[in-house]
């Protein structure tokens, strides 16, 4: 299935919590866009998340004597590697592989500066999604990836036109389709 997930970590959580616990859901892969606040990722660059830092106080509500670190499916991500291959070929795409920031607010409380420090930790671009996502697939024992492409950069205020935000990014669709075949594949 393909389906809307809304805008934001308690949004796509709701999503994500009904379909993995009423619905059997096993996987789920969310395409989107992000803001590059890493000079190595341009804009239309692709980003696997492999986990999900968050400025949201959605994990101080869960109860744990600690910080927990949502991260995405290694089964997902390791499928999503190969599935470059098969749905990009040849195409100059580049693909990086590394954390995002799920932010509450995507162009952030303290600005420049504060993009800043999240960079100098590695952190390739901010979403509003994927640590909600990854949090309730661990929470549920399923999988879940994130998959994005950059839409614009933060950092410089370079951005993709809006007509291309809504109908050029389907490298990423691609590989998520890709990694669901390969998921499909692999449970049958």
């Amino acid at each position: 299935s393909v389906m809307a997930s809304g805008m934001g970590i308690p949004s796509i959580m709701i999503y994500s919590h009904e379909l993995f616990n009423f619905y059997g859901v096993s996987n789920i892969i969310r395409v989107g866009t992000a803001g590059s606040i890493n000079p190595a990722v341009s804009i239309r660059d692709i980003v696997l998340a492999i986990s999900a830092s968050t400025d949201s106080a959605v994990i101080s509500n869960l109860g744990l004597p600690g910080t927990y670190a949502p991260t995405a499916s290694y089964e997902l991500l390791s499928a999503a590697k190969e599935a470059v291959f098969t749905a990009c070929g040849e195409a100059p795409i580049k693909v990086h592989i590394g954390p995002v920031l799920s932010s509450d607010m995507y162009y952030g409380v303290g600005g420049i500066e504060a993009m800043k420090k999240w960079a100098d930790m590695g952190v390739l671009a901010v979403e509003m999604e994927a640590a909600g996502l990854y949090i309730t697939a661990a929470r549920a024992k399923k999988r879940a990836l994130a998959i994005c492409t950059v839409s614009n950069d933060i950092m410089t205020g370079e951005e993709t036109p809006s007509e291309e935000r809504e109908r050029g990014f389907s490298r990423m669709v691609e590989i998520a389709l890709e990694t669901a075949l390969t998921m499909h594949d692999k449970e049958i």
